[in-house]
């Protein structure tokens, strides 16, 4: 070999390291960039929670009371321990997603996949009403809970794909945009599909004070077509189960998840909760989200009751409830807009506060039918700002836990089913609050009309107690510490961090080729 050969063929060597290095990382970053069919699937996987979710929380209250034939204590029972199960489930499971095993599929896929028919199955057995009346509340308590864990099972993971998706923040955010426009649809099927199929069936057959031979009667005896009403309750739960099904398909095969390459610390739960809980920015937004929340919870578990008895609109009732969440629908690229353009703190303190005339109004005026379908296009643009912003900001937290402690990794489900925990909690409890305050007015079971006492009742949770509700969450989140400013920071100290380990990994592959 001639003297100095060696030496050129180093230094061609290392001149055509460069090149394959930009190569590299432009090939990297194609990777964090998701396609418009990436971001559609992966929206699409968040339908079912919604769908699910919207049809329980506005239809079971008023099924239980007047198709099963509930009293409201036992109704009121079923609804918080469901509630309270579900939210203890949410915990359990994000603990153990993050402790379970990259599979081939991935780490979050395996619990989407595995849990969706038994969530189906279950979810059917709800809305099915038993020929037996000894132990119906067992049924309803039982499948309600094991569809609430079934559903966790999906949910819980899911939520937590947001991480592993993309690197790139724009690109999550983006995806997240995607999401709640399809979960905010979803709302829209979740009302529109139960409320269409069961609203013709949900009637009364005579109008107060009059019975069926035209004789004038002082008794509230109108009654609901129970057969006809139990049949489409279960179509529409059959329809929905399809939708379920397919939705998770077009996830699997839409989306391919990321593997994090780091190793994650093997935690217990209680240390896991500890470093959740510990982290004070995580603490404010869990907190005053958790106020927010239920003021819409309340909404959404009381609306149909509160059309139907207070405002009169029996005929009309499912139509309002589609008409408030089709306006959410198309609120959401707005909200997106204007959360990039004024800040995600602007957009809750604008979002929220939005809801609370048109609260106070329809309470507050002469029942009249325009007027309440007015109220539910504007309420509706404050819906998509609630189901919009939590699941916008949450990554924001994970980034900043990330950049503050950057050598703890794999544990981005804990922030995520510890948020679900506490908010389901809370509902469960406002539910059964609610549902034994109907009990305490003197709500008829199955009768078509019902006292003053229950009217004025279901004023009170609508509009006086979610008003209070929204202004102490929003008192609560001023404090929250991550702005527009320091979420910048963090996602440009996340990024040096990736390149820095992208460059170390070509580092590690090019001495090895030289080698």
């Amino acid at each position: 070999m001639a003297r100095g050969e060696g030496a050129e063929q180093c230094a061609a060597t290392l001149l055509s390291v460069k090149p394959i290095n930009a190569e590299i990382k432009t090939a990297k970053n194609r990777r964090n960039r998701l396609t418009v069919c990436n971001k559609l699937c992966y929206a699409i996987g968040g339908a079912p929670y919604q769908i699910t979710g919207t049809a329980l929380g506005f239809f079971l209250q008023i099924y239980l009371l007047d198709v099963a034939l509930l009293d409201p204590l036992h109704a009121s029972i079923i609804l918080f321990m469901g509630r309270a199960w579900d939210a203890i489930t949410d915990p359990t499971v994000g603990f153990l997603v993050s402790r379970s095993k990259w599979m081939g599929i991935g780490r979050m896929m395996p619990w989407i996949l595995f849990s969706t028919p038994f969530a189906v199955l279950t979810y059917i057995l709800i809305w099915y009403v038993p020929a037996f009346e000894q132990g119906k509340v067992f049924w309803y308590l039982i499948f309600y809970c094991l569809f609430q864990t079934m559903q966790t099972c999906f949910h819980v993971p899911y939520s937590a794909l947001t991480m592993f998706i993309s690197r790139d923040q724009k690109e999550r955010d983006s995806a997240t945009a995607y999401r709640m426009s399809v979960e905010v649809l979803g709302t829209v099927l979740g009302t529109a599909i139960p409320g269409q199929i069961v609203g013709g069936a949900h009637e009364c057959r005579t109008e107060p004070g009059v019975n069926g031979t035209g004789i004038s009667t002082t008794t509230n005896g109108s009654i609901v077509m129970l057969d006809d009403t139990k049949r489409a309750y279960l179509i529409a739960s059959g329809v929905i189960g399809i939708i379920y099904v397919l939705c998770a398909a077009i996830l699997f095969l839409g989306v391919k998840e990321q593997k994090d390459r780091k190793k994650s610390q093997s935690l217990t739960f209680c240390q896991g909760l500890c470093m959740v809980m510990s982290y004070r920015p995580y603490v404010k937004l869990v907190i005053g989200f958790l106020f927010t929340s239920l003021a819409f919870m309340l909404l959404e578990g009381n609306f149909a009751l509160f059309i139907t008895h207070a405002l009169g609109h029996r005929e009309d009732f499912q139509n309002i409830l589609l008409v408030i969440m089709l306006s959410g629908t198309l609120s959401i690229p707005g909200w997106q807009w204007f959360l990039t353009r004024f800040g995600k703190k602007t957009a809750v303190y604008c979002g929220h506060t939005w809801a609370i005339p048109f609260v106070i109004l329809i309470v507050s005026i002469k029942s009249n039918l325009i007027v309440s379908y007015l109220v539910s296009v504007a309420a509706g643009v404050s819906v998509a700002a609630a189901f919009l912003l939590p699941w916008s900001m949450l990554p924001d937290v994970v980034d900043d836990f990330k950049v503050k402690y950057p050598d703890i990794h794999g544990h981005e489900a804990l922030f995520y089913s510890y948020y679900v925990f506490f908010i389901k909690f809370a509902s469960g409890i406002s539910l059964g609050i609610s549902t034994l305050s109907l009990k305490f007015a003197g709500y008829k079971t199955g009768a078509c009309f019902q006292p003053e006492t229950v009217s004025s009742t279901l004023k009170v949770l609508v509009s006086p107690v979610p008003v209070v509700l929204i202004a102490v969450g929003l008192l609560i989140l001023r404090s929250y510490p991550i702005d527009e400013q320091r979420r910048q920071k963090n996602r440009k100290a996340l990024q040096e961090i990736h390149d820095s380990e992208e460059d170390s990994d070509f580092d590690s592959s090019a001495n090895g080729s030289i080698m």
